[in-house]
């Protein structure tokens, strides 16, 4: 009876805290989805090719507005590196990316205290300029040319699960005004938003229960026992560098953070651990294996030690900081949020942002009706939305196109793509129409009108973004000499004569 009371109150602790944040989750992912979907990303490969402040800047900035979760992070920051993009500038940009992010703010603040809202953002600071100076003598150049190598390497070796370049297809530039004013921008916007809180939600539901069990199930004397307190500076530094190993071992990334250092704090970590401990979400287990496959080992171990050793001394300098200043919290909260509902801002403002999230989650189910959606896809794995032009994983199954946030989801694809391109969700790589691929794969030659098995074609050709495939050579060669000429679908041969005499032009 005393486990199912425990577990009950857990529950409720956990629960209660997302109600306490829930206008701050809708209005932070709202407001991230709208940086992301109106301020381009295709600008990020050609300006961060050194280390040098300004560039450090620029990658702080890209990092900031393309807010995602550590796994997504870093799969674009590797992405950039590999394409020329100097390490120390796309490990910063990662960084950002997921510590210097409104949603992160807003939640800390609600959960914590403001103290911690502006702490996580002078200590970003404080880390991106320590990480600036430490990492290029902490890696190697040498290292980074192979390393560079081996990713481009890798990528080649997708083989026939790539999608084929297209030359013709350009990134998305990065909209003006009259697009900002449309609903066919905000319906993107919204994609972003919908698909942010579907790729995070696990994240996000296991940082709230597992907080509520620490909360109410660990007892203080084990908080005790862990973050020493009393010894001044030493206590300071023991609590700074646990933080971090405490992140390690949570498996839990962004948002999902922040209810832990929530019952952390409550425990009695120190404020600057608390600080060291959202930053070290770019470390836990599952990434660093991550960066052990990009990078191979000897990076990463240095990698982790840079990243632990500027995480802990930013929250230590920013603890020093804020208490020169008078803005530490003197003591520790007995309890992380008030349990049960009361008629107070909060409710109202839960309210509000339920029918926000209503709305938005009608412009994402409408979009392709109101114009959005051009140069993006949906992550079937995860269910994040990716800008074609800057993905950094595809793969071709069955003649469709899907785009991937990360290796890991297109590894997951690769491994069972008929579990995950059910349905509606596939991407369509020929745009639809009568030569567009069906389910089954099957797709009509836009020279001689023949239906044709996308994946046994004869040839196939991309042309503004979209893929064609060809019974024949001569149906391929023909329509790469002058695309327009087949395009008009309705006029479109239906027999197989016209494809006999495109088979006589082949080579």
């Amino acid at each position: 009876m005393f486990v199912l009371e425990g577990v009950a109150r857990s529950l409720q602790e956990a629960f209660f805290m997302f109600w306490a944040t829930l206008w701050a989750l809708v209005l932070g992912f709202g407001l991230s989805g709208a940086v992301q979907a109106f301020i381009s990303r295709a600008q990020m490969q050609g300006m961060l090719g050194d280390h040098r402040p300004r560039t450090v800047a620029k990658a702080s900035f890209f990092g900031v507005i393309s807010s995602s979760c550590s796994y997504a992070a870093s799969a674009l920051a590797k992405s950039l590196f590999s394409k020329g993009a100097d390490f120390t500038s796309a490990m910063i940009f990662m960084i950002a990316s997921t510590n210097l992010v409104v949603e992160l703010g807003i939640v800390m603040w609600l959960l914590i205290g403001w103290q911690f809202a502006v702490a996580e953002f002078v200590g970003g600071a404080i880390m991106i300029v320590l990480l600036a100076l430490v990492l290029p003598r902490v890696v190697p150049a040498g290292w980074l040319a192979p390393a560079r190598d081996r990713l481009n390497a890798g990528e080649a070796q997708y083989g026939e699960h790539r999608v084929p370049a297209d030359p013709g297809e350009a990134p998305l530039s990065a909209p003006g005004r009259s697009r900002f004013l449309t609903r066919a921008g905000w319906s993107d916007a919204a994609g972003y938003t919908i698909s942010d809180l579907t790729m995070l939600r696990r994240e996000m539901a296991g940082g709230y229960i597992i907080a509520g069990f620490l909360a109410i199930l660990v007892p203080e004397a084990v908080w005790r026992a862990l973050f020493i307190t009393g010894h001044g500076f030493g206590s300071s530094v023991e609590n700074v560098v646990l933080g971090p190993l405490v992140a390690v071992i949570s498996f839990v990334c962004s948002v999902g953070n922040v209810p832990l250092a929530a019952a952390l704090w409550k425990g009695g970590i120190s404020f600057g651990g608390v600080i060291s401990f959202v930053f070290a979400d770019l470390i836990t287990l599952p990434l660093l294996l991550i960066y052990r496959r990009y990078y191979g080992i000897k990076i990463t171990l240095r990698l982790l030690a840079a990243f632990w050793a500027v995480m802990s001394i930013s929250g230590l300098i920013t603890e020093y900081l804020f208490k020169a200043v008078g803005l530490v919290p003197t003591g520790h909260p007995t309890n992380i949020v008030p349990l049960g509902f009361h008629l107070d801002y909060t409710s109202v403002l839960n309210v509000v942002a339920l029918l926000v999230f209503g709305y938005l989650y009608w412009l994402y189910h409408n979009r392709d009706r109101l114009g959005g959606g051009a140069g993006y896809a949906k992550d079937v794995v995860c269910g994040m939305q990716v800008q074609k032009s800057m993905a950094p994983a595809t793969a071709v199954h069955a003649g469709t196109a899907f785009y991937f946030c990360s290796d890991g989801c297109h590894d997951r694809f690769v491994a069972n793509p008929t579990r995950f391109a059910a349905g509606d969700k596939a991407e369509a790589m020929s745009g639809g129409g009568n030569t567009g691929s069906s389910a089954k794969g099957a797709t009509r030659d836009p020279v001689c009108g023949m239906t044709v098995d996308a994946a046994a074609a004869a040839g196939h050709a991309s042309h503004a973004g979209r893929e064609y495939y060809f019974c024949s050579t001569g149906c391929r060669d023909r329509f790469t000499q002058s695309p327009e000429e087949f395009l008009d679908h309705d006029s479109a041969p239906s027999g197989g004569h016209q494809c006999g005499q495109a088979s006589r032009h082949s080579p």
